[in-house]
């Protein structure tokens, strides 16, 4: 290894003379014994299975020493040194020395071999241009085991990505236990499989899951922001407690794809403590700032039929069922503030607001197109990008080619690495508003963890790099070559990618 081939591709890197060389893991040393514990932890544990001599640390072959700075421009700062006689990273906080050892993790994935270690010395200074670099993963339609799920997030941090959205219902299955509401996991987790004989699928993380997911993302700066899909996409809800819904049924937890017509019952104020006792949950289980409302593919025919649904258009003097939404979003949305959280919302949240405008600290995610995201800034909402048509779309097919797997369209390795969230038609004041974008991945047809991982990587690579890295250091050449040697890494971590053309 002469050069680094980091991914993403920090901001800068000069190269020295001479090369870092040990047969064992390094000591690594701090200042004072607590600082950074946990991301050494992280870090050693990490190593473990890919080094096998990594539990033999602490000989004399260089040392690894973490500095904590009180002159980091950013909190996700870090400056690494490597040098023949050992290895300086600085940074001012935990997640700026977690992101300098994952780079460290890079180097000594591809510099390990036949039991020693050999990194080119340089010096890497970096910081992102994103605050929100996330992934979405969608265990509605697919239940995902807890195990994956910490794989992926591993794998993930090694990117840089650090914001893991949960998508948590949906019409094929409810995940999360909400005491009050038993039915919505005793009926709303499970759903017949077509692919299994007609047998029922399913199931639902426990609170005691859930806390173990949100305590491994945290040790690796990652934070895992829950989605719950109100008011449609709602039919678990629904086959749970059919009485929230406009025609009271029968329903059923759909084993098909598609967007259908029923949705929670807006003139039905049963809905409301339904709401209360889910944000409940998610404020016990989930630390995070945000909580995802959904809002997304809402048909409102129900609603134009329905008579509570005209008796409250009449009340709140609306004329459409669709404005509907715009009062039901911003009361959901009071109901998170008053719980200490922010809501976030798919573009559609911005549709016939009407008398209920969006609550100013909403956060808008656009997925459509970038249209959402622009619309959103001008409005003075913040934005996350993940339009369906930059690449951002990881169930999509890499290519058009009928053995690949996907669906509905074709999202390319060079599309999401084209990705730039602040859009041309934005101006400094909107672009101070855009948080950053997000790779999704819904799982219709990707029913198993390893058909995910070749969904995901490497477009999430380039996903990762197109918000960590300055847009004007962005090359797809040099990109393509560094992820030759960046895939021999993910190998190493047994992760199962796509190898085909990258356009």
């Amino acid at each position: 290894m002469n050069e680094y081939s980091i991914v993403p591709q920090p901001l800068a890197i000069q190269y020295l003379p001479g090369f870092f060389r040990c047969s064992a893991l390094p000591a690594i040393k701090t200042p004072e014994k607590s600082a950074f514990q946990g991301e050494i932890q992280v870090f050693t544990d990490q190593l473990k299975d890919a080094w096998s001599a990594a539990h033999n640390s602490g000989g004399n072959d260089g040392e690894i020493r973490l500095l904590k700075t009180e002159t980091a421009s950013a909190e996700e700062y870090y400056r690494l040194e490597i040098l023949p006689e050992g290895i300086t990273l600085a940074a001012g906080t935990g997640a700026g020395i977690y992101r300098g050892l994952q780079v460290l993790r890079q180097l000594f994935l591809s510099g390990y071999e036949a039991g020693s270690l050999s990194v080119p010395c340089g010096v890497i200074e970096d910081r992102p241009r994103f605050p929100w670099r996330g992934f979405m993963l969608d265990c509605s339609r697919y239940f995902y085991s807890v195990g994956f799920i910490k794989k992926l997030l591993d794998a993930l941090s090694l990117h840089h990505v650090n914001v893991f959205h949960w998508h948590l219902s949906d019409d094929q299955g409810w995940r999360l236990p909400v005491e009050s509401y038993p039915l919505l996991t005793e009926i709303g987790s499970k759903r017949r499989e077509h692919r299994l004989w007609d047998e029922f699928s399913g199931g639902f993380y426990t609170k005691t899951e859930i806390k173990e997911v949100v305590s491994f993302a945290a040790a690796r700066h990652i934070e895992v922001v829950p989605e719950i899909d109100l008011p449609g996409h709602a039919s678990a809800i629904l086959a749970a407690y059919p009485g929230l819904g406009c025609t009271g049924g029968p329903y059923r937890v759909e084993d098909r794809f598609g967007i259908f017509e029923d949705a929670l019952c807006a003139g039905n104020d049963g809905i409301f403590p339904l709401a209360e006792a889910v944000f409940d949950t998610l404020a016990e289980l989930f630390p995070s700032r945000y909580v995802h409302i959904g809002g997304d593919e809402v048909l409102f025919n129900r609603w134009a039929e329905c008579p509570k649904c005209r008796k409250r258009l009449s009340e709140l003097g609306l004329s459409e069922p669709a404005q509907l939404q715009g009062w039901f979003t911003a009361r959901i949305a009071e109901m998170l503030k008053q719980r200490g959280k922010t809501a976030i919302g798919w573009d559609e949240i911005l549709d016939s607001i009407g008398k209920f405008p969006l609550p100013k600290d909403t956060v808008v995610q656009s997925w459509r197109d970038e249209e959402g995201g622009n619309r959103a800034a001008a409005l003075g909402h913040r934005v996350i990008m993940s339009p369906q048509n930059k690449g951002c779309y990881l169930d999509y097919k890499h290519i058009d080619q009928a053995e690949e797997p996907g669906r509905l369209r074709i999202g390319t390795v060079v599309q999401a690495y084209s990705l730039d969230p602040v859009t041309p038609t934005m101006d400094k004041t909107a672009a101070s508003l855009v948080l950053g974008g997000q790779g999704n991945l819904w799982s219709e047809i990707i029913y198993a963890g390893r058909i995910a991982e070749y969904m995901i990587f490497p477009r999430i690579c380039a996903i990762a790099e197109a918000l960590w890295s300055e847009k004007n250091s962005r090359d797809p050449a040099n990109f393509a070559r560094r992820l030759k040697v960046h895939q021999r890494r993910l190998d190493k971590l047994d992760l199962l990618q796509y190898r085909g053309p990258l356009d």
